[in-house]
């Protein structure tokens, strides 16, 4: 039997991931989505509001299986993100919590943690994995890897925008700023850095609309004869 397929979109935050895995979605009815970075977040969020030490790899690692987790889709602009049930979209999708995130990712029994967890989303007809390292470590099998990327100024332009529509106060240097030192840590670290596949085809969406983004994502997605 053929496995079955995956998609994986790689990226740091900001460059357009959401909006490619959910056009993905659309174009691909009955796919699964794989959010793993939001994994990372509610881990890190669970941790820290139990008081666990992020620094205590272990500790942190044990929460992880009791975590039920699911992805259900919302409205055009983010799927909807469930924890027991409950949606915390907002919670996860906060910088602060990005932050957590990030923190936790470089640590190797938390990484093994979440490793299979991930792996039990590839389900038929297909899978969307959309990540850091879903094309180089977890899904290296996929038959289609696209890596996103987009300059620091653009990033920290789009997540200014997005706060400030949500109410939220923010500058865009310290924006620039967060972005910058947690992509320098991401790219650091010795447990799957954030680099794309050898094999991945990178899109630059600095300077693109989102129309001419998805129309690269739809031309990779017939050349693979997928739609």
């Amino acid at each position: 039997m053929k496995p079955v397929p995956v998609i994986a979109v790689d990226g740091p935050s900001g460059v357009g991931k959401g909006m490619v895995t959910r056009a993905l979605r659309a174009r691909l009815p009955g796919w699964h989505l794989l959010d793993s970075g939001a994994l990372y977040r509610i881990l890190a969020l669970a941790a820290d509001r139990a008081g666990v030490d992020l620094a205590d790899a272990g500790a942190v690692a044990a929460l992880a299986p009791a975590l039920a987790i699911e992805f259900s889709e919302s409205s055009e602009k983010q799927e909807l993100i469930l924890l027991s049930g409950r949606d915390i979209t907002a919670q996860v999708r906060t910088e602060t919590t990005g932050g957590l995130a990030s923190k936790i990712a470089s640590l190797p029994p938390v990484r093994a943690a979440l490793f299979d967890r991930q792996l039990a989303f590839r389900q038929a007809p297909g899978l969307i994995a959309d990540g850091r390292d879903m094309g180089t470590v977890v899904f290296p099998d996929a038959i289609l890897k696209i890596f996103l990327e987009a300059s620091p100024e653009e990033r920290a332009r789009r997540r200014y925008l997005q706060l400030r529509e949500a109410g939220v106060d923010a500058t865009l240097d310290d924006l620039r700023a967060e972005i910058i030192k947690r992509d320098e840590r991401d790219r650091g670290r010795a447990v799957a850095p954030l680099v794309p596949a050898t094999d991945a085809v990178t899109i630059d969406t600095t300077a693109l609309p989102p129309d001419q983004v998805l129309a690269k994502v739809d031309e990779l997605l017939k050349s693979r004869g997928l739609v």
